[in-house]
């Protein structure tokens, strides 16, 4: 399972035809050249009015409807950002690599949509998936690394005018394209249907930029949709990774020396 201290799984996903196509090599090796957006101009930058509900379900709507593979990068606070791919093809299976996004950030994953369902993918030398969901289904929490949801899961829900969620207009994330919107919770006591956090996306429904409780995503280039997504190994019986770190590896205690029998009396 490929750790931190090695190289940006996003250059051994099996997505080189996506990126070729994207032309990111420096960036996914780890340079923090910065590549220029091939979303929206910055003339394109607007605030709507304050109450931003029914603008944001209209970009949403849209969303749903987009087709792209899109790289992002995704700080999470460590000062190590990584590399987010999102694809959702032309024929509605969807996949987002999620680098160090299981075990405490020590395992590259994968989520898939495929006809079958959700598969969690492991993404290492040797890549699996387990299928943890059927179709319409969500990912169980405890193998769940979020990412994902920012791109399908939640659409629904900003869609949905009797969803409990305050939305307001706000200024660009910085270096954001497109509008903004700050969204929140108003139902005290039950499980917001989206986490607290500004979403930004263009006017075409791709999303821009996001900051959440689990780190800021940008969009750094985007290119047409392929028309479907593979999995990137192997469907398994077994677990999928967890959340949580691993347990620690425990070594058996040396074994004793053997005692040579002593020599009794001539």
């Amino acid at each position: 399972m490929a750790g931190p201290g090695q190289n940006d799984p996003v250059r051994r996903f099996a997505f080189v035809i996506t990126l070729l196509a994207l032309g990111l090599t420096a960036a996914c090796s780890g340079d923090t050249q910065e590549a220029a957006p091939s979303s929206p101009a910055a003339s394109a930058v607007s605030v709507p009015s304050a109450d931003g509900s029914d603008a944001l379900a209209g970009l949403a709507a849209l969303a749903l409807d987009r087709r792209y593979a899109a790289l992002y990068t995704w700080e999470v606070g460590d000062g190590q950002p990584r590399n987010v791919i999102a694809t959702v093809a032309a024929d509605g299976t969807w996949r987002v690599d999620i680098p160090r996004g299981a075990q405490a950030g020590t395992a590259d994953v994968s989520v898939v949509r495929t006809a079958a369902g959700l598969h969690q993918c492991s993404l290492g030398l040797a890549p699996s998936c387990v299928l943890v969901a059927e179709r319409g289904d969500k990912v169980p929490g405890k193998y769940d690394p979020r990412v994902q949801r920012l791109f399908r899961q939640w659409l629904p829900a900003f869609t949905d005018r009797h969803e409990a969620l305050a939305v307001s207009a706000v200024q660009p994330l910085d270096g954001a394209q497109g509008s903004c919107y700050s969204v929140d919770s108003v139902a005290a006591g039950l499980d917001a249907p989206v986490d607290v956090g500004i979403y930004c996306y263009a006017p075409d429904g791709l999303l821009t930029a996001a900051r959440v409780n689990f780190g800021v995503l940008k969009l750094v280039k985007h290119i047409d949709a392929p028309p479907t997504v593979q999995l990137p190994g192997p469907v398994v019986s077994g677990l999928p990774l967890g959340m949580d770190a691993p347990p620690p590896v425990t070594q058996a205690p040396p074994p004793l020396p053997q005692l040579q029998p002593s020599a009794g009396p001539s």
